[in-house]
């Protein structure tokens, strides 16, 4: 393997803008903020154009407080009760979308946008009404707001529970009758009783946390939940067999999915003990209605409370309402002034922080990155794009990119460095150049399979301290031909390797060449034999151009030897100028490529 050693000469270049650094879309380009003093931000997500503000359309009511967060950085349009063909119509003036459960926005909405809408945001916790995959596939962001109105939805899960055992709905309505029936509405205690908790998320372990309170035993049933934070409550993770044959009451707290839709039904109802009590503040269709009807009928839900239905709200005939061991509530689990005010400022922070670039924690459809891991890698970013795009410029001919192989040198144990969102990035330096998709952490990994691009990962453990995360990350790309046969290592490959130095992203090899390019800008990359003058030959011809050059780096294999000249450029050289460089003698090859 042929070892270069790079030699660099630096050129001052004036600071970028954003504007200026990157080739913006005449409607949108986001970033994530720079820590204080980074050269640059890094592009991530998409949000509004810097010509204007960018348009929130708000389709459900929201408190005032997070109606003047969102006035405060964007136009604002509150128009509810839309039918779908009103929100597709206005959808394409939109950058963002909120709503809450009563709108769908489904693939017909996102398809109508023509690809502004680049932000849903859910006030509240369940995004069934939402088509994720579509979402996903257009590149817009779907985030919700799922601790503001935990508490609420807790305390409403207890007050029906309590009113259930209690029969307090039923009691009330026939006083109200003008009946006094003490001996009819004899309730049950809680104390001493076993509570099933279905779905042991925000709110569910914090309806087990009072249900303790209470008296109760709990125990729940989740596969995505801790054990350590179940022990914590007192609370016993179970199967899903044992929580229903063994509970006397039953609170649902899981979301809508393809695998929970209706999971109690005539077959889990038929599990369970006789005169078992629900309580559902999650989601209507987790419960077949006809099968609880049933069920009820026959004794075997001695009673049943519901804040939510399947078809909300229900038929004013439906069965189910009308019985007479339901009580019912309309879907009041988050109506507290104080989790609708938090909801209206959780949702409208996490609309607006996207549209300025930020990733939202809340985000639900992109690769979730803790912030202190976002934080962490944050200057590998823009070095794990600008390879990507290096990377994919220097391939020839028309067979396309299939294989990619991503290399990660680290210190740290492989499951301590989360790559996903460089994978991302990368990603988006491939597909973008040689496509007119705008690929962001939303829909990369999509826009890669739909492309029939395969990207494996692979990581290097090195010797060392972990403190930093990454040494080096290498892109390589398999079975095609170079536009600069440099650039292929002796393994076949088009290899580039990059690393951060002083927060700035540089390419350390090439192929097999051993370099040191600062990534910024435009570069001209030429194979020469090493001799004198070179850089003054390059460097007056560009001169002649009016060509302005930041820097340039020589990596060699030896003095007198092969070496490859890395030119970095404030304007791109005419083909004129390229063609003059690639006359000198002692140059073999050349090509320029736009970061």
């Amino acid at each position: 393997m042929a070892t270069a050693t790079p030699r660099t000469l630096r050129f001052p270049s004036p600071s970028l803008s954003l504007s200026s650094r990157l080739p913006l879309s005449s409607s949108f380009s986001v970033s994530l903020r720079p820590r204080r003093g980074a050269a640059r931000p890094i592009v991530v997500l998409v949000s509004a154009g810097l010509g204007g503000k960018p348009t929130v359309l708000v389709a459900e009511k929201l408190g005032d407080a997070g109606l003047k967060l969102l006035k405060d950085f964007a136009n604002v349009d509150c128009s509810y009760n839309l039918s779908t063909e009103e929100l597709c119509s206005k959808i394409s003036l939109c950058d963002a979308l909120i709503v809450r459960s009563g709108t769908k926005v489904s693939r017909e909405v996102f398809e109508s946008s023509g690809g502004r809408l680049k932000v849903v945001g859910r006030a509240g916790v369940g995004i069934d009404n939402v088509d994720l995959a579509a979402a996903t596939e257009h590149g817009c962001l779907v985030v919700n707001a799922p601790t503001a109105n935990t508490v609420a939805a807790a305390e409403h899960g207890i007050a029906l529970l309590a009113a259930m055992a209690r029969n307090v709905a039923q009691a009330d309505a026939s006083v109200k009758g003008g009946k006094w029936q003490r001996n009819k509405y004899v309730g049950v205690s809680l104390v001493g009783k076993t509570l099933a908790v279905l779905g042991f998320g925000k709110v569910g372990s914090e309806v087990a946390r009072r249900a303790k309170g209470l008296g109760m035993t709990v125990i729940a049933h989740d596969p995505y939940a801790p054990a350590d934070r179940a022990r914590a409550i007192g609370v016993e993770l179970v199967s899903f067999d044992e929580a229903i044959t063994s509970a006397d009451f039953i609170s649902l707290h899981m979301p809508l999915t393809a695998a929970t839709s209706k999971i109690l039904n005539d077959e889990t109802f038929a599990k369970m003990k006789s005169g078992v009590r629900i309580v559902n503040v999650a989601r209507g269709g987790v419960i077949d209605e006809d099968a609880l009807v049933r069920a009820l009928d026959s004794g075997i839900v001695a009673q049943a409370a519901l804040d939510v239905f399947t078809e909300e709200p229900p038929p004013k005939d439906s069965k189910l309402i009308l019985h007479e061991h339901v009580t019912a509530t309309p879907h009041l689990g988050a109506s507290t002034a104080e989790a609708q005010e938090g909801v209206a400022i959780e949702i409208a922070e996490a609309v607006v922080g996207a549209l300025r670039g930020e990733l939202a924690a809340t985000a639900v459809n992109a690769p979730m990155v803790p912030s202190e891991v976002l934080s962490e890698l944050k200057p590998f970013v823009d070095l794990a794009e600008k390879l990507g795009r290096l990377a994919v410029q220097l391939v020839a001919g028309g067979s396309g990119v299939k294989a990619v192989k991503i290399t990660y040198a680290t210190a740290r144990a492989p499951d301590d460095l989360d790559t996903r969102l460089l994978r991302a990035m990368i990603t988006k330096g491939l597909i973008e150049p040689i496509s007119s998709i705008f690929v962001n952490l939303v829909n990369a990994d999509f826009s890669a399979k739909q492309r029939g691009i395969r990207i494996t990962e692979e990581k290097i453990l090195l010797d060392g301290s972990p403190e930093n995360p990454l040494e080096f990350i290498q892109v390589q790309i398999a079975n095609v031909e170079s536009r600069f046969a440099s650039a292929i290592s002796d393994s076949g490959e088009i290899t580039v390797e990059g690393r951060v130095k002083d927060g700035l992203p540089h390419l350390t090899k090439l192929g097999s060449f051993d370099v040191d390019v600062s990534l910024e800008g435009s570069i001209i990359l030429c194979r020469q034999v090493d001799q004198p003058g070179m850089i003054g030959k390059v460097g007056s011809v560009l001169g002649d151009e009016n060509v302005n050059v930041s820097f340039m780096s020589v990596g060699r294999i030896a003095p007198r030897k092969h070496a490859v000249m890395a030119i970095g450029v404030d304007e791109q050289p005419t083909k004129e100028s390229l063609k003059r460089i690639g006359d000198i003698p002692a140059v073999e090859e050349l090509v320029f490529l736009k970061l």
